[in-house]
């Protein structure tokens, strides 16, 4: 990328941030109360993108050998079961991943 390039990139990801920041507080103001709508997208979405992020991971999953579906199936259980022992999310999430990268390159090469 050129100089111009860069400068350009880097004002526009600069001006995106700014608006998702500001936009809630121009839209509500501090004296205006939350729609009770926005409420419910932001107890329900977390959920739903954790939802598509599952299916989205176990989309291509073939049993054709255990080396093909056991580390994901083991890691996904894992970070399940870390997730509700623990209620940490980072820890879920890094354990799953180690794991998995743990079985997919050194047990099941």
């Amino acid at each position: 990328m050129t100089q111009k390039q860069i400068i350009i990139t880097v004002l526009a990801i600069m001006a995106a941030t700014m608006l998702t920041r500001f936009l809630p507080v121009i839209l509500f103001g501090k004296s205006k109360t939350t729609p009770k709508f926005i409420e419910y997208l932001g107890k329900t979405l977390p959920y739903a993108a954790i939802a598509l992020l599952v299916v989205y991971c176990y989309k291509g999953l073939s049993f054709s050998a255990p080396k093909d579906y056991l580390p994901m199936l083991v890691a996904g259980a894992a970070t399940m079961v870390l997730h509700f022992l623990k209620g940490n999310t980072f820890l879920s999430i890094g354990v799953g991943t180690a794991i998995y990268m743990l079985l997919v390159q050194v047990v099941f090469k």
